[in-house]
Order: C-alpha cells, then sequence, then structure tokens
C-alpha cells in the first residue's frame, strides 16, 4: 500500500480522513463516497476493498488478481465527480472520470456512470456498488441479488 497525506479521490481532506476510514471498515455515508473511496482503493491498490464493497452477490464472482493486474498497470491521476444523484430509498447513481496514464506511457480517462445501492443488514446499512461487467443469472421475476425482498426487475435490475 502506498503512504499518503492528501485523500487521492479529490476532495481536498487528509487521506486518513476521508477514504482510509472507509478502507479500514468504516461504511461510507453515501453513494458518492462509495465512489471515491474505491477509486482511492485502486490508487493505493487496496483490491480487497474493491471486492468487500462490491454487492456480495456479485463480489464472488470478481478475479482479484485481474482487478490487481488492471490497478498496477495505471497510475490514476485525478477524479472528478460530476454528478451524483439518490434514485428511491436505496438506489443512487454517480457520474465520473478518472484520469490515467499506463505504464506504456499512454494516457486516457474512465468515464462511468456507475449504479450502487444501499443495504441494510441487522443494524447498519451499507452502499455497494453493482458491477455491470459481472454476469447476472436472475430473471426478471426472482427475488434481487441485493437482498431488498423486492422482485429483481422492480430493484437492482434497472440498473445492471
Amino acid at each position: 500500500m502506498v503512504e499518503m497525506v492528501n485523500c487521492p479521490c479529490g476532495s481536498g481532506l487528509p487521506f486518513a480522513e476521508c477514504c482510509q476510514p472507509c478502507h479500514q471498515g468504516v461504511p461510507a455515508k453515501s453513494a458518492e463516497a462509495l465512489m471515491r473511496s474505491r477509486y482511492s482503493a485502486f490508487v493505493v491498490g487496496d483490491i480487497d476493498y474493491i471486492i468487500r464493497t462490491t454487492v456480495p452477490a456479485q463480489a464472488v464472482y470478481l478475479d482479484r488478481q485481474s482487478l490487481q493486474n488492471w490497478a498496477d498497470e495505471m497510475t490514476w491521476t485525478s477524479l472528478v465527480v460530476k454528478s451524483h444523484r439518490k434514485i428511491g430509498k436505496r438506489h443512487a447513481q454517480v457520474h465520473f472520470v478518472a484520469s490515467y496514464a499506463k505504464d506504456d506511457g499512454s494516457i486516457g480517462e474512465h468515464d462511468e456512470l456507475s449504479a450502487f445501492v444501499l443495504i441494510q443488514d441487522d443494524d447498519k446499512a451499507q452502499w455497494y456498488f453493482l458491477d455491470p461487467t459481472v454476469p447476472v443469472s436472475l430473471t426478471n421475476k426472482q427475488p434481487c441479488l441485493c437482498g431488498s425482498g423486492e422482485k429483481f426487475k422492480a430493484c437492482c435490475g434497472k440498473f445492471l
């Protein structure tokens, strides 16, 4: 892991007061905060955090080594959050642009509209990333992968 003072997410706060607490187990307060902390995790190489903050039903299908290889070939240079909007009681979308330089000298931007879901477990609520790259084998009428009790079509299915 990389030691740093300023948070790579661009908040202007020290890493220790911004994204690092999330990496250490403090739930993100919003979908935007989760997205920022996931970006910071890619910057510092905390791939376990990326996996932990993906909807559990999808996280089991993530390839840790592939994620690590992808993160290692990039030098993340900046993050710009274009928008953050809450959708209903438990979903949100964050539009962001993450800039990077690759080991081969090329530069680029990752422009994404990400979806997130708030899952209530016992006495706590936690935001999770809905990963559109993970195949979902649910039909529209099956219970949603987030555990809400709603049908997949009426819940997270709208975002995947």
